[in-house]
C-alpha cells in the first residue's frame, strides 16, 4: 500500500521544484514546506494561521530551591502575559500569532515530585484530555498552526526529570542552569531529580508523566496529541515544551510526525530530546527563556517557507527557461 504522506511530500517537492530557482537552492525551507505539507495532508497547504499556546503552572519541586527564582514569579508573569508586556507577548504580534494563556495551577501546583507522585494520574489524565480539546476547539477556530509555551518555576527540574527516565539516562546529562543557576545549584538540581526518580515506580508513559511531570507539561503533551489528530502543526520551543512533546510522543506513537523544532536551547537535556524525536531545530540562538519564544520567532519561517510554496512562480507561468530538468 503506497503511503498518502509520502505521496503528499512527493507532490509538494515537485511544486518546489517547478518554481524559477535551481533546484533544492532554498535549503532547508524547502524541506520545511515539504514537512508542512505532509502533516497537513495537502501539497498546497497554502497560508496558516498560528496560535501561541503557553500553559502555566506551579510545582511542588520549586519549595527545594531548584530554581534562581522564588515560585511567586509563576504569578507575576502570567499577569505579566495578561498585560502584553512578556517577551512571548511581545514576539507573538511580530509573527502574527494569536496568543492563548492557561492557568493549568498556579499557586496551587504539583506535589513536591522527591516525596512521590507529583500528580495522581487521574490529574494527569485530566491535564491531558484539556490539551486535547484545546487542540480540537484551535482545528475549528481555523488554525494550522499550534506553538507550544510554558511557565512555571521549577519545570526545568521537572522535564529533566521526565526526560531522563523516558530516555534512561542519569540526571547529570539532562540537568542544566535553567533560569540561571550556578554550579552549585546545577549539582544540588541533579541530586532533586536524582531523589525524584528514586522516589516513584515508574512504567508506561503515562505513569512517568503524572509521577515526573507538571500541571502544564501534561497539558501541552496533550495538546500535541490532539493537535496531530487534527493535522495541526505543533512547534515546539525549548526545552520543557520538547519534554512534554517527547511524553506525548510516548504515549501516543506517532505525534511527533507533526512537530517541527522552532529552536534548540542550551539545555543538555534537550539535545537528547530533539534526537529522540528526530527533528533538527530551525534556530540555535542559545535561548533559554521559555514562554513560546523560540517557536514565536521561528514561525515567520515556517510562513516564508509555506509563502513559497504558494506564491512563487513557476517557469512555466513566469516564461523562464528551465535548464535544471
Amino acid at each position: 500500500m503506497n503511503d498518502p504522506r509520502s505521496a503528499v511530500a512527493d507532490a509538494a517537492r515537485a511544486r518546489l521544484d517547478a518554481k524559477t530557482k535551481p533546484r533544492g537552492s532554498l535549503g532547508r525551507l524547502e524541506d520545511l514546506a515539504v514537512r508542512i505539507s505532509e502533516i497537513r495532508g495537502s501539497a498546497t497547504p497554502g497560508r496558516l494561521r498560528a496560535a501561541v499556546v503557553v500553559a502555566a503552572a506551579d510545582h511542588g519541586i520549586a519549595a527545594r530551591g531548584v530554581s534562581a527564582y522564588p515560585q511567586e514569579v509563576t504569578g507575576q508573569m502570567l499577569a505579566n502575559f495578561e498585560a502584553g508586556g512578556a517577551a512571548i507577548c511581545v514576539l507573538s504580534r511580530l509573527a502574527g500569532a494569536e496568543l492563548r494563556v492557561f492557568d493549568l495551577g498556579v499557586g496551587a501546583g504539583t506535589a513536591d515530585m522527591t516525596a512521590g507522585p507529583a500528580m495522581t494520574r487521574e490529574q494527569a489524565r485530566d491535564c491531558l484530555d484539556r490539551g486535547r480539546l484545546v487542540a480540537s476547539d484551535l482545528a475549528a477556530e481555523g488554525f494550522g498552526i499550534v506553538a507550544l509555551g510554558e511557565m512555571g518555576i521549577g519545570n526545568t527540574t521537572s522535564a529533566s526529570a521526565l526526560t531522563a527516565a523516558l530516555l534512561s539516562v542519569e540526571p547529570e546529562v539532562v540537568c542544566g542552569p535553567g533560569t540561571g543557576l550556578d554550579a552549585t545549584g546545577i549539582r544540588h538540581k541533579i541530586e532533586m531529580v536524582r531523589r525524584a526518580l528514586a522516589a516513584n515506580e515508574l512504567g508506561e508513559p503515562e505513569a512517568v508523566l503524572a509521577a515526573l511531570g507538571g500541571f502544564e507539561i501534561a497539558f501541552l503533551a496533550g495538546l500535541a496529541i490532539g493537535a496531530a489528530e487534527r493535522r495541526l502543526v505543533v512547534l515546539l520551543d525549548g526545552f520543557i515544551t520538547g519534554a512534554a512533546a517527547l511524553a506525548a510522543d510516548r504515549i501516543r506513537p506517532g505525534t511527533s510526525s507533526a512537530m517541527v523544532a522552532g529552536h534548540r536551547s542550551p539545555e543538555p537535556g534537550h539535545v537528547l530530546v530533539l534526537e529522540a524525536l528526530r527533528l533538527d531545530p530551525l534556530l540555535d540562538l542559545e535561548l533559554r527563556l521559555g514562554e513560546g519564544s523560540g517557536a514565536a520567532l521561528a514561525l515567520p519561517i515556517v510562513h516564508a517557507s509555506l509563502a513559497i510554496l504558494d506564491e512563487m512562480a513557476t517557469f512555466e507561468s513566469a516564461g523562464v527557461t528551465d535548464a535544471g530538468r
